[in-house]
């Protein structure tokens, strides 16, 4: 039985999963990193610290399987999307620290760039809206601001990636500098529709070229990696960002459907199909993949702070010791009791779009204690998936039916149900726990032959549970008014 080996590169750790021909996780190695935070709104990581950690997983996860590494077919790679690192071509070293998709440090210049009306025509480029979650405001940062970097730059000596070009670069030796569509989409510098670096954006941004990927599709084999690394060369044939590679994962291969993926944000693609959707309720337009020269897309609304909010109350507040605790905590009261959580620490994401807003908790009074934090907190983040949801609908035209979910925070049960009330449709955790690793393997997997196409791995998808709207969805829908309120009461 051929396996395929998953590198799953996230934000606060780095994973790999070992996959057979059913799907299932033969082994699994995870090794968490430090996050570095310069100043407040500024987050930042060791791009050598994610590549040693990356391959010591992959190396763990091998030996753990004792499947000998000639019998894997090929690695698939999924990564936290828009997270930039710029390094030096000829020693691999990186010129600064990574700067994460999280970090808001160039908020200033993207509200510059839309006050000089740039944002219509950015948007009909790239699909994406003017925000510093994407690379290129971040690539522009380095270049300003670190000594040396855009001469450099211009004189050819420097590579820009997203963290999949970075770890093809090392698992090659420096051979190989590519990305794939998906991860293209993700960095306001790529048109959607031609399907290549703008020219128009590099001109916008004033970044060079030369500091670019080659840009290939989602499942193909595109190189091998060193044989000293694994003891023999594997081959790479997927690449995805995260939540593509969850989509795919889901077996949301048809317009409509959609999926939610709970992590440190959350983060929902509906797909579309061959039609780039333009949206009008300011969410994002982006490559779903690219297979066999198809290409595919989806709308996307993408939440900032999702389950990081409970590690929020448990390391900042206390008023947990694990995450886990959440959940019977905020079991103890019957609703909200008035307080409404908006968890906007890194500004507000689709459909608000707002980097200056912070933070807020909301109606409390004498009687607000603990366990109505912690279910505002829950209802917080399933308040925030039902605005994206509602103007995925709209943007469609496509009510959705389910919304097929994954991610840490999906084992909350309470979450799960809140959510089900909230948006009236049914929520669906799939058996496989692991979408987003196993979308990155379904990819490599069609390129190496382990699966012969899309319908075969949509059979192997299964359902494990589904939260069907309970007793309590009229209530939890009467308080979007008021959780409305809370946001406005956070915007800039």
């Amino acid at each position: 039985m051929p396996f395929i080996l998953s590198l799953d590169q996230g934000t606060t750790s780095s994973r790999a999963i070992l996959f057979d021909q059913s799907g299932t996780a033969v082994s699994t190695a995870r090794k968490e990193f430090p996050q570095i935070f310069p100043k407040p709104g500024l987050v930042e990581h060791d791009a050598s610290t994610i590549w040693r950690t990356q391959l010591e997983v992959a190396r763990s996860a091998i030996e753990q399987s004792g499947c000998p590494a000639h019998e894997i077919a090929g690695i698939g790679i999924t990564n936290q999307r828009e997270t930039a690192v710029i390094w030096d071509r000829k020693t691999g070293e990186p010129v600064h620290h990574a700067i994460v998709w999280q970090d808001r440090r160039t908020a200033e210049f993207c509200a510059k760039l839309t006050d000089e009306g740039l944002a219509d025509e950015i948007q009909s480029i790239t699909g994406l809206v003017i925000d510093a979650y994407f690379s290129g405001t971040k690539i522009r940062w380095m270049l300003d601001h670190v000594p040396g970097v855009r001469d450099r730059a211009e004189a050819g000596e420097l590579a820009f990636g997203t963290i999949d070009s970075w770890l093809i670069w090392n698992l090659t030796g420096g051979e190989y500098h590519l990305t794939d569509v998906t991860n293209a989409s993700r960095t306001l510098l790529f048109d959607i529709q031609a399907l290549d670096w703008s020219d128009r954006m590099l001109e916008i941004l004033d970044i060079p070229r030369s500091l670019l990927p080659e840009v290939r599709s989602s499942s193909e084999v595109y190189t091998s990696t060193c044989p000293e690394l694994f003891g023999t060369e594997i081959p790479i044939a997927g690449i995805a960002g995260d939540q593509h590679a969850s989509l795919f994962g889901q077996a949301c291969h048809e317009p409509g459907m959609a999926k939610n993926t709970y992590g440190t944000g959350c983060f929902m693609l509906m797909n579309t199909g061959s039609k780039a959707v333009k949206s009008t309720h300011r969410l994002l337009t982006t490559v779903a993949w690219q297979i066999d020269g198809i290409t595919e897309y989806a709308l996307e609304g993408s939440i900032f702070i999702g389950g990081a909010v409970v590690q929020w109350l448990r390391d900042q507040l206390g008023i947990i010791q694990s995450s886990e605790e959440i959940e019977n905590l905020a079991r103890e009261v019957d609703d909200n009791g008035g307080v409404y959580f908006v968890p906007a620490f890194a500004g507000l994401g689709a459909p608000y779009w707002d980097g200056f807003a912070r933070g807020a908790i909301t109606g409390l009074t004498r009687g607000s204690n603990k366990s109505h934090i912690a279910r505002a907190a829950l209802e917080g983040i399933a308040f925030q998936v039902h605005d994206i949801l509602k103007a995925m609908a709209l943007d469609s035209g496509t009510e959705l039916r389910e919304l097929r979910v994954d991610g840490g925070a999906t084992g909350n049960e309470l979450l799960m149900q809140i959510q089900a009330d909230l948006l009236g449709v049914p929520v669906v955790r799939s058996e496989a726990a692991e979408s987003t690793a196993l979308g990155a393997a379904y990819l490599a997997g069609l390129a190496t032959g382990v699966w012969e196409s899309k319908e075969a791995i949509a059979r192997i998808w299964a359902e494990r549970d589904r939260f069907e709207p309970g007793p309590g969805s009229p209530a939890m829908q009467a308080n979007l008014g008021e959780w409305r309120k809370a946001v406005e009461r956070t915007l800039r």
